[in-house]
């Protein structure tokens, strides 16, 4: 999520990392029948699990969809994942909400901008910071787009996918850079009143959300 800013607004936090270049990231291996991959989950012991969890199982679904409600202080929020589009990412997300890790935490970013505007969620402590103690590859072709509605990985770079994801609450013009894992199908009201709340400090386009925004769980419904 820091190149985001890079992308979409140079003249934002001199923390913010380099724009990293659109390349496509190796399709995962089929299994063979059953419709599964494999995905390489990689211990990062310098950045250990901000909660108690395990590493994922290498073995995932590549086929259908999976109904998740994210329960907020706003409201609730409903998505889709597809597993076709990014079967590693959504294997991991359900790891961790099915290990509660999600649970009891905080959406600390929040953008808005004309060319910018999501909400970051997934850190336990605080913004890019608080993983699951693992990273992955991206599941990227580089013609990815973010429209409103869209649940993509945030991530620090190539392959350092760990618990963090944003959804675009208006536009996201940004690399091809960031896996898509779904969309919203009921909810954008919920983020439109967190937008209408605003961000701190007042007028930053960048920063916390005024009034913090609190996941209370995740949980993880059909398997289509």
């Amino acid at each position: 999520m820091k190149r985001i800013l890079v992308v979409a607004a140079l003249a934002l936090a001199a923390t913010t990392l380099p724009a990293v270049p659109a390349v496509a990231a190796p399709t995962p291996a089929l299994t063979g029948g059953g419709g599964h991959v494999r995905c390489q989950f990689t211990p990062t012991p310098e950045n250990p699990a901000a909660r108690p969890v395990t590493v994922p199982k290498a073995k995932a679904k590549a086929r259908g969809d999976v109904e998740i409600t994210i329960r907020t202080n706003y409201g609730r929020l409903d998505l889709v994942l597809d597993r076709d589009n990014a079967p590693c990412a959504v294997h991991n997300l359900l790891h961790l909400a099915k290990a509660d890790f999600y649970d009891d935490s905080q959406c600390f970013r929040l953008t808005n901008s004309p060319r910018l505007g999501v909400l970051q969620c997934g850190d336990i402590y605080r913004a890019e910071e608080g993983g699951p103690g693992y990273k992955f590859d991206d599941e990227v072709t580089g013609e990815e787009t973010y429209p409103r509605g869209t649940i993509a990985m945030g991530n620090q770079g190539p392959g350092t996918n760990g618990s963090e994801w944003f959804i675009v609450h208006s536009v996201a013009n940004i690399s091809p850079v960031y896996t898509v894992l779904g969309h919203v199908t009921r909810g954008m009201d919920v983020l439109d009143r967190i937008v209408a709340a605003g961000i701190t400090p007042d007028g930053a386009t960048d920063g916390a959300p005024k009034r913090p925004v609190r996941i209370l769980d995740v949980r993880v419904g059909r398997d289509c």
